[in-house]
């Protein structure tokens, strides 16, 4: 897996995948996105945040049973994990920043993306349908691995995404949230 980039050793500045740096200071809790001084528009997440930001409760669930994890430190399957995977799959478009040693920052990790928020959902999103259709192909059940794939002709990632955004608005419940109506 890909180390996360700390520019320079200093622990108080996070090099962005788009070149700028920015204060860790700078990211709080309820923080989804932020405009970059390059022009973009970055998705935050933090190792506080928790997964339904990005999948229904249910799956979060399913994925807890399912997921051996290999972490001491994170047993269970949460955030970090999908993250990890984001990380893994886009190196060069994740930032992650180990605050763990911070106590003035509010989160122990934080992950700085190329994408937006919304295109941060998708991507996860899509992640988790492929891990779910390798773990059903080995599952040596060859009607199951079928319904699968036929169900998954059918999904729609993006409306997915927008509905999904739609029912969880967490800006109407989460105060801090940055400018982003949607996380």
């Amino acid at each position: 897996m890909s180390q996360p980039r700390v520019p320079g050793g200093d622990e108080n500045t996070l090099e962005l995948p788009c070149g700028e740096t920015i204060g860790v200071g700078e990211l709080d809790l309820g923080m989804r996105e932020f405009a970059c001084d390059c022009g973009e528009t970055h998705a935050v997440v933090m190792d506080v945040h928790p997964p339904e930001r990005f999948l229904p409760e249910f799956l979060v669930e399913v994925l807890r049973e399912a997921i051996d994890t290999t972490s001491e430190e994170m047993p269970e399957f949460d955030t970090p994990h999908l993250l990890g995977v984001v990380l893994e799959e886009f190196p060069d478009w994740v930032v992650a920043h180990d605050a763990s040693e911070n106590a003035d920052v509010g989160y122990a990790m934080a992950w700085v993306t190329a994408f937006d928020s919304r295109r941060l959902h998708e991507v996860v999103v899509e992640l988790v349908v492929e891990l779910m259709e390798h773990a059903v192909s080995h599952a040596d059940d060859d009607e199951a691995l079928s319904a699968f794939e036929a169900e998954m002709v059918e999904f729609d990632v993006s409306e997915f995404v927008d509905q999904y955004r739609a029912e969880r608005d967490l800006e109407a419940e989460d105060p801090y949230a940055s400018g982003d109506p949607t996380p």
